[in-house]
C-alpha cells in the first residue's frame, strides 16, 4: 500500500518553534517565516483518526495553493512558495482568534441543529420550514472560536466584538473578505460542475495588514455538491452526491462514533483508507480540472526535508534576513 505521512519531527536552521495541529505540522523559522507541512492525518469531530490517508496532504496543499493564487486580487495571503507537494512556506502572521465560516446551504452541523429545533445560529435567525441541503436566500456567516485545544464553539458577531476577540473595524473587513472569497470560490466551482456549499476562512495580521492564512476551499475546510442532480435529489429528499470530508463523518456516525465519551473509533481498514484517498483525488481533479500526479511516497519525510532545506538556503534566505 502507498505510504501515508502521519508524523514529522524536523529541525531546520533558524527554527524557533514547532507546533502540531490536527492535520498540519507548523515550523517557525526566524521572525518572518512559517513552514506548514500538510500531513496525511485525518480528523473528524475534533479527533485525529488512527490511520493516515495516502496523498491527502498532497491534495489539500495543492488545492489550497491554487485557490490562494486565484484570490490575491481580493485579499493578500500568507503564501510565498510550495517547495514540496505537501508543503507551503509563507509569512508569519498573528492569527485572529475566530474562524469565518460561511454557509450557502443548510447542511451538516447546521442542519443537525435545525432539525433538533434550533432557529438561531451564531446570533442569526434562520427561516422556518427549511429542508436539508436547501439553499439560503443569501450566504450566512456563522463564525466559530479558534480553540487551541478541544472543540471550536459557535459565536455571534456581537459576542466577538464585545469580547474583544476582534475589533469592529477588523471584523467588518473580515466579513467583506469572507463574502468576496466565497463568491469567487462559488464561481470557480460552478465552472467545474460543482456547488461550493460552505467553507471556512482564517485570517491573521502582519504589520497592521490583514492576510488570508492557512488553507482555502479544500475538502477539509469546505463542502462541495455536484451541480448535476442537485435539484432532483433535493426535491426527493435524497442525500446529495458530494465531495468533502462529510462522507468520513457520516461513515463514523453510521459506525457509532461522534466523538462522545465512551465511543470507539471504528476500524479503518487499508481498503477503507484507499477509498478515502480516491475521494480526495477525485475532488482535486474535479475542482482543478487537472489530472492528479501522484508524488513519490517511498520516503516522504526525507523528500520533504530536502525540499524545504533547499528552499530555505535559496529563496527563503531573503526573508530570514529581514
Amino acid at each position: 500500500m502507498e505510504q501515508a505521512l502521519i508524523k514529522t519531527d524536523f529541525k531546520f536552521l533558524n527554527q524557533t518553534d514547532a507546533r502540531k495541529g490536527k492535520v498540519r505540522d507548523v515550523y517557525f523559522i526566524g521572525d518572518n517565516l512559517l513552514i506548514i507541512v500538510v500531513t496525511d492525518r485525518i480528523s473528524a469531530f475534533d479527533f485525529i483518526l488512527p490511520e493516515g490517508i495516502p496523498y491527502k496532504g498532497h491534495v489539500l496543499n495543492l488545492i489550497a495553493s491554487k485557490f490562494l493564487d486565484a484570490t490575491t486580487d481580493i485579499v493578500p495571503n500568507w503564501k510565498l512558495a510550495t517547495p514540496d507537494p505537501m508543503v507551503t512556506v509563507g509569512l508569519r502572521c498573528e492569527p485572529f482568534k475566530v474562524e469565518m465560516v460561511i454557509r450557502g446551504y443548510l447542511t451538516g452541523s447546521a442542519w443537525r441543529e435545525y432539525k433538533a429545533g434550533a432557529r438561531t445560529l451564531c446570533g442569526l435567525t434562520l427561516p422556518e420550514g427549511m429542508k436539508e441541503n436547501e439553499k439560503f436566500p443569501s450566504p450566512i456567516i456563522t463564525p466559530t472560536t479558534k480553540a487551541d485545544e478541544g472543540h471550536d464553539q459557535n459565536i455571534s458577531k456581537d459576542e466577538i466584538i464585545a469580547g474583544g476577540l476582534v475589533s469592529r473595524k477588523d471584523y467588518e473587513q473580515l466579513e467583506n473578505y469572507t463574502q468576496a472569497l466565497f463568491r469567487r470560490g462559488t464561481e470557480i466551482a460552478a465552472q467545474k460542475g460543482l456547488i461550493l456549499v460552505d467553507t471556512k476562512y482564517e485570517f491573521g495580521k502582519k504589520d497592521g495588514k490583514i492576510y488570508l492564512i492557512d488553507e482555502i476551499h479544500t475538502p477539509d475546510s469546505s463542502r462541495y455538491f455536484y451541480t448535476d442532480g442537485y435539484r432532483e435529489r433535493f426535491e426527493k429528499g435524497e442525500e446529495q452526491k458530494q465531495l468533502s470530508k462529510e462522507f468520513v463523518r457520516k461513515w463514523l456516525m453510521d459506525n457509532g462514533f461522534q466523538g462522545k465519551d465512551g465511543q470507539t473509533i471504528p476500524e479503518m481498514t487499508p481498503e477503507y483508507c484507499k477509498s478515502v484517498s480516491e475521494r480526495y483525488i477525485e475532488l482535486y481533479e474535479k475542482i482543478t480540472g487537472e489530472k492528479f500526479i501522484k508524488s513519490d511516497s517511498r520516503d516522504l519525510a526525507g523528500r520533504i526535508k530536502k525540499n524545504i532545506e533547499d528552499y530555505l538556503s535559496n529563496d527563503g534566505s531573503i526573508w530570514l534576513n529581514r
